[in-house]
């Protein structure tokens, strides 16, 4: 039997529609609309697409969305300064600095530059660190898509060994840490792992993400086991779908599957910065002296 479909359309439409009845609430009480700035170097067409995508969905949603495309010659020191000046910007919510940025700017510094109280993709040290240690913070935006999209399908993941090919900073690590934070068994594959196929065979769930088109053949994934394609690379995943999809029991579709859930995700952590925010501006009342 075929595996269900995990559509992330469908969960990703649920949850704007959420989010827009939330917009429209926080502008009622608030007088304004959560902003998020985006951030783009260069001209990459797939990066402006991408942007241009995030910023289509805000509209969608009621977030208001600011702009910032940068000459593909910044240096590192011109763009945190920018970064540094909307993380300072009271009337900025979320900011969003489009990955990956040209190859002379070192994009760690760039990313750390983000207030992590406005850091919605969760890509700054401070947001590993709390879904490292699942305490209130940002998650990555492609990992926390995945986790909502499986929970959108109840896919259980305590006690379940799940394996993750992939380790960057912004995908394969902050997945681990969240299906260990919901009591997985986590492996993470990569480059250098041996015998990749025996990891994959003995996994619950498989997570793929590193962007090689067909790297996991289907015959590889156990009868019964979730898989999850991160991978986007010439309209192709990293999974092998038409094997893969008679063995699996779920399965994301590329595109399709995660990619939606990224950005409802990075949405909703938008419009949870602001009521962060908008609360914490919030004077605490002072107790009514005795007479």
């Amino acid at each position: 039997m075929a595996a269900q479909l995990l559509d992330g359309r469908a969960v990703s439409s649920a949850m704007l529609a959420e989010l827009r009845a939330e917009v429209v609430d926080f502008g009622r009480v608030h007088g304004r609309r959560p902003v998020l700035a985006t951030v783009l170097v260069g001209e990459d067409p797939a990066s402006h697409t991408y942007v241009r995508m995030k910023v289509n969905r805000c509209g969608r949603v009621g977030i208001q969305s600011r702009r910032f495309d940068l000459d593909v010659g910044i240096d590192t020191k011109e763009l945190c300064r920018v970064i540094g000046d909307l993380s300072a910007d009271p009337e900025v919510d979320g900011i969003l600095l489009q990955h990956p940025v040209p190859g002379h700017i070192d994009e760690r510094a760039a990313f750390e530059a983000i207030d992590p109280d406005k850091d919605v993709d969760g890509v700054t040290r401070t947001s590993f660190a709390a879904m490292a240690f699942t305490e209130e913070g940002f998650a990555s935006a492609t990992p926390g898509g995945i986790l909502a999209l499986l929970d959108a399908y109840d896919v259980p993941l305590a006690g379940r060994h799940a394996v993750v090919i992939g380790r960057s900073a912004i995908l394969g690590k902050p997945m681990g840490m969240l299906l260990l934070g919901r009591d997985a068994t986590v492996t993470y594959c990569h480059s250098r792992t041996t015998n990749l196929r025996e990891h994959i065979e003995r996994a619950d769930i498989v997570v793929a993400a590193v962007g090689v088109p067909g790297l996991v053949k289907g015959e590889w994934v156990k009868p019964g086991a979730v898989v999850v394609d991160a991978g986007y690379a010439d309209n192709r995943g990293d999974v092998d779908f038409d094997t893969a999809v008679e063995r699996a029991s779920f399965i994301t579709p590329v595109p399709g599957g995660v990619g939606p859930m990224t950005i409802a995700t990075l949405l909703a952590q938008t419009v949870r910065g602001a009521q962060r925010r908008a609360a914490a501006s919030v004077a605490p009342l002072q107790p009514l002296s005795s007479r």
